[in-house]
């Protein structure tokens, strides 16, 4: 899968659109955005506005550090340097190959008026869907304690959005509120305002600083929220720096939030070189038995990541067509209380059941790649210390995918130094150190990183395409043992949501929706149809058969369209849109004439009319289409589901009928 890079990069210096000193401006390339920088003696204030109207009221900007003066007041706008870029580049692997990149960009130097004459520059990148915005500067050796970034929202909205600084990490039901009822909330934040504007606030490029959430000061007006050190210190400078891009996607439809490529398009191109080793796919895994509680990860009668379990899985995977079996609990370190004992995990050394020399050869044999699995438990520090030896193990044994593992709650990852141990936050700048080690001793062996629990995804995988996916919501495993389990809302939230950050490995394709014998008190709220509609709906360039095989060869009609969605796409379109009611994603094969389409609803059943106009112009299809049957429901008939065939082209449209908690999965095979 080796990919050419191909770009249009048109570049123009200077004046390029209309900019003055104070206040200095800028506006978006199709001129309905702008934003406007202001700074005097009580400081400096951004705001933004669209077609004239405020959308982001006047909003602080500036730092406060432990031992320095804040920079904060009395500030002025020195200098003001103005470009314009339009380029195309191409994903290596992605929900579409070629992204358009065009931006105007406003550099504003803001320097203190008097005291000891310090500096930053302020960079604005504004595209047609939104704004970006960060510091650059050189404040020396130095720790902040406060980000004084404000996002002050001119126009009430309602808001879905999940806490932050409490028990869990992000995994969450979503809340929908008024705006002003938010308390503290991670990102991505989405709201729309009573004017139907749609915005999407979060961060890109999160690169040595901490993950910011919103808190709420007063009305809607929110202040960046750092995740502190164990010491209390949020960011520990040492000389020239930059924050993340404070990030936000404004749109009039909800589909635009869909299609946009803001957060990836703020973040630095490839740093990896040639990563044709990167290979997107679908794989099964010994995982969901331990979630109903089949099988245990530790040892014992009941250990799943066994040699003979772990080769029925290895035969399934290659007479079905995937690329890979998970494994999960093969290592020493999970019997006992696991998740508090992480300086017990081993990642080199195997239960004694569980011949990896053996089952790598077989996997090898069988055309399957094995996928490694590195649950720390939080213990970083202790997964550190093993890092390069558990790679090189895995790069021995042809593992060419990692899924990493941070089960720990809110501010319990294990950091040792000094024969010390300290507590620090998963989306603090330790952490945020930590995954792009990983990431780097990963690529040198030519390995991916799946990573779950883990720090907030803000488009990294364009500068290290081996970050292929990750978690960082609540996924299916909550259908097994979550109190309570997803709503058949949560799936028509998290697009509009969580995965605005990018891809999310949710593990869909649960065919057993009930599990009264292992799990009495869960089940998956979903219709049978709408967990094939998952696979397009929630993209990610790996995609789990999460189930167990028996399950799928009980469902071998619908399991087929399991088998034919592929993961990896030249080209994606919203098609239908509404926060927390519905979303519908049509997405073309790379390297393939097929599209595929996914539409999923929530408590209520729906019926959506979409035209067909994405399809290629000089073709036919036949549609193979997956629904929910006429009498389907999540709660009383989930499994219903009619598949049938028809031939269409471009010029045609569809109805998508849906049930309560359903969906509709389609495969338009080019003829």
């Amino acid at each position: 899968m080796h990919r050419k890079f191909s770009a249009l990069l048109i570049l123009v210096l200077g004046v390029a659109f209309a900019v003055s000193a104070s206040p200095a401006s800028v506006s978006s390339p199709d001129g309905k955005l702008t934003v406007l920088l202001e700074a005097g003696p009580e400081g400096a204030f951004y705001s933004i506005e669209r077609d004239g109207q405020p959308v982001i009221a006047p909003s602080r900007l500036g730092f406060k550090f432990r031992t320095q003066a804040p920079f904060a007041d009395d500030l002025e706008i020195k200098s003001v340097t103005a470009s314009s870029s339009d380029e195309t580049w191409e994903q290596p692997w992605g929900e579409r190959q070629f992204i358009r990149n065009h931006f105007n960009e406003m550099r504003a130097t803001v320097a203190e008026a008097a005291g000891n004459g310090r500096s930053a520059t302020v960079v604005f990148r504004l595209y047609d869907d939104g704004v970006g915005f960060r510091y650059e500067g050189d404040f020396g050796k130095a720790e902040i304690m406060d980000e004084l970034t404000e996002i002050s929202v001119a126009e009430a909205a309602t808001a879905w959005w999940i806490p932050s600084r409490e028990f869990n990490r992000y995994e969450y039901i979503y809340n929908e509120t008024p705006l002003s009822e938010v308390t503290i909330a991670h990102t991505p934040m989405t709201f729309r305002t009573e004017s139907g504007l749609h915005v999407s606030l979060h961060e890109a490029a999160l690169v040595d600083y901490s993950g910011m959430s919103l808190l709420r000061t007063e009305g809607q007006t929110f202040k960046a929220d750092l995740s502190p050190w164990a010491d209390g210190a949020k960011v520990k400078l040492s000389g020239a720096f930059k924050t993340p891009w404070r990030t936000l996607q404004i749109t009039e439809a909800a589909t635009g939030l869909l299609d946009s490529n803001l957060i990836l398009n703020l973040n630095e191109p490839n740093k990896l070189g040639d990563v044709s080793w990167v290979e997107p796919g679908k794989y099964v895994g010994i995982w969901w038995g331990m979630h109903l509680a089949i099988n245990t990860w530790g040892s014992g009668p009941k250990h799943g990541a066994t040699t003979e379990e772990t080769m029925k899985y290895l035969d399934f995977a290659s007479k079905y067509g995937f690329k890979g079996v998970l494994v999960e609990g093969w290592n020493i370190g999970w019997d006992g209380d696991w998740f508090n004992n992480w300086n017990l995990m081993n990642f080199t050394e195997a239960y004694p059941d569980f011949d990896f020399p053996k089952l790598a050869a077989y996997a090898k044999e069988r055309g399957v790649r094995i996928i490694g699995h590195h649950e720390t438990s939080g213990g970083v520090t202790n997964y550190e210390n093993q890092l390069e030896e558990a790679f090189d193990l895995y790069e021995k044994m042809g593992v060419r995918q990692v899924k990493t593992g941070y089960v720990a709650d809110a501010g319990e990852i294990a950091r040792e130094e000094g024969g010390k141990v300290f507590y620090e936050w998963h989306d603090g700048q330790w952490m945020s150190r930590h995954h792009e080690k990983v990431l780097v001793e990963a690529a040198k062996r030519k390995i991916s990183i799946n990573s779950h629990e883990p720090i907030k995804d803000t488009g990294l995988r364009r500068t290290y395409p081996n970050w292929i996916s990750r978690e960082g919501a609540r996924g299916m495993e909550y259908n097994a043992w979550g109190s309570p389990p997803n709503p058949p809302s949560h799936t028509a939230v998290i697009p509009f949501t969580r995965m605005l950050s990018g891809p999310m490995d949710f593990t869909p394709g649960i065919f057993d929706l009930h599990y009264e014998k292992e799990q009495p008190d869960n089940r998956v709220q979903t219709t049978l149809a709408k967990q094939l509609a998952l696979y397009v709906v929630i993209y990610s360039p790996i995609q789990m058969a999460a189930d167990l095989p028996e399950n799928y060869e009980a469902r071998m009609d619908a399991f087929q369209f399991i088998r034919d969605v592929p993961t990896d796409w030249s080209e994606s379109k919203a098609l239908t849109g509404d926060i927390g009611k519905h979303a519908t994603f049509a997405r073309k094969q790379r390297g393939g004439d097929d599209w595929f389409l996914g539409s999923v609803t929530n408590e209520d059943a729906r019926t959506l009319d979409v035209s067909l106009d994405f399809l290629d112009a000089d073709r036919a299809y036949e549609a193979q289409i997956y629904r929910d049957g006429d009498d389907a429901d999540w709660d009383t008939n989930p499994y219903a589901m009619v598949i049938e065939k028809k031939r269409v082209t471009a010029a045609d449209s569809l109805k998508l009928p849906m049930a309560a908690g359903g969906g509709i999965a389609i495969r338009f095979k080019a003829l």
